[in-house]
């Protein structure tokens, strides 16, 4: 809808998440990788910006670490403070 509106689009990529503290066990760690990968590759293959929020922002498991976030899920202040010029960053280029 947003295309055939010649609005720009943004796509995201999945915060990196080791294990869900709610649910452990569902080792997410690698299916965000897959999920990321394919955002990706579809942003590029439609022509809308890619913002990649997982690289910065992953510890050597491939999660949040807690410095980013309490749960391992959700960011902290800190982390949206790497998430917002990431975020301006994509948005601006999509609206050249």
């Amino acid at each position: 809808m947003a295309t055939v509106n010649h609005i720009p689009v943004v796509l995201c990529s999945v915060l990196p998440a080791f294990d869900f503290p709610w649910r452990p066990g569902l080792a997410p760690a690698l299916k965000v990788i897959a999920l990321n990968e394919w955002i990706k590759a579809y942003a590029a293959a439609k022509g809308h910006v890619y913002v990649d929020y997982y690289s910065p922002m992953k510890d050597d498991r491939g999660g949040l670490p807690p410095a980013l976030s309490g749960d391992g899920v959700h960011p902290l202040p800190a982390g949206y403070a790497i998430m917002a010029p990431l975020a301006e960053a994509g948005i601006e280029k999509a609206l050249k």
